[in-house]
């Protein structure tokens, strides 16, 4: 049974995601930041998504075009369990807060979302430009990511 506290965090997770760049079914916060980010500056745990056109029930196979890269605005793209593309396709998103949304685990690692639900690890931009390249902050910024009609990245300052 869905609360009315988890209700209105999912309606407003969903809410949030920024126009364009990822449009979820459902999105909720989920936990720690993945093996890949967790040692990362700025990672501030996972979320649960679904994409837009969810497909309940199915496990379906993705790759991520630029791994666990803050800086780097990527594409999330559906395949086989073999790696041939489907053109299924989401990008990377700021929420409303200023977290990046960044698709994981490595560049290019073909994986499975289980219900197709996936798990993107969120950063803090301000703390990972400070901490990586030692700038005065950063914000999550709309990105090119091709063929993703949208994208984001953090940019520093």
């Amino acid at each position: 049974m869905l609360t009315l506290t988890r209700f209105f965090s999912v309606f407003v997770l969903s809410l949030s995601l920024s126009s364009g760049l990822m449009t979820a079914g459902q999105a909720s916060a989920a936990g720690e930041a993945s093996d890949g980010a967790k040692n990362l500056p700025g990672a501030t745990g996972t979320i649960v998504f679904q994409p837009e056109d969810w497909q309940e029930g199915k496990t379906t196979w993705w790759k991520d075009t630029d791994g666990i890269a803050p800086g780097v605005a990527g594409c999330h793209l559906g395949t086989d369990s073999e790696g041939a593309t489907n053109g299924r396709m989401f990008g990377e998103a700021c929420l409303e807060n200023g977290r990046l949304v960044e698709s994981n685990p490595g560049k290019n690692e073909v994986h499975s979302h289980a219900n197709d639900t996936g798990h993107p690890d969120t950063f803090d931009c301000a703390i990972w430009c400070m901490s990586t390249l030692g700038t005065k902050g950063g914000s999550c910024q709309a990105a090119a990511a091709p063929p993703c009609e949208a994208s984001a990245r953090c940019v520093c300052e």
